[in-house]
């Protein structure tokens, strides 16, 4: 995560989701276009690893937080609704692979839950967000890697 607003400090800012749309391929190169810039940051802040109370504050207090999780299991690439809570599931692991946006929190039917918006487009999911559980050790390491820009 912490490459990432590196990157987009030293390169001056990054573009706009309209003029630059994700398109979920690695070996393509940057095209970055500073004329499309939406947004610069001067720095980020990162959250103490792991610590889900330090999350929820900050997303009371700062807004939207950056994430990484663990996005490998079958039943999160076919989320559509409800909580995504693996119960005693050790699959679901702090190995993360996947940036998202963390940009609320609640509790639905008892279980609390994180509202995380996707990066794959309002197919995945509930209109592109998945709600998942939290409270539940940090599953699928979704306070391991939390960090915020500072503008």
């Amino acid at each position: 995560m912490t490459n990432a607003f590196q990157y987009v400090n030293e390169n001056g800012g990054i573009d706009s989701e309209a003029s630059y749309p994700y398109v979920g391929q690695v070996s393509n190169p940057c095209h970055y276009n500073p004329a499309t810039r939406a947004a610069n940051c001067s720095s980020y802040q990162c959250l103490p690893e792991g610590d889900e109370n330090a999350l929820k504050q900050s997303l009371a207090t700062i807004g939207p937080i950056s994430v990484l999780i663990d996005a490998r299991r079958p039943t999160f690439i076919l989320y559509r609704s409800g909580v995504f809570f693996l119960y005693n599931d050790p699959s679901c692991s702090q190995n993360v692979n996947h940036a998202v946006l963390a940009v609320g929190y609640g509790t639905l039917n008892g279980q609390d839950y994180w509202l995380v918006k996707n990066s794959w487009g309002t197919s995945f999911g509930d209109q592109g967000y998945i709600r998942m559980a939290r409270n539940q050790n940090d599953q699928c390491g979704i306070a391991r890697d939390a960090c915020y820009p500072v503008m």
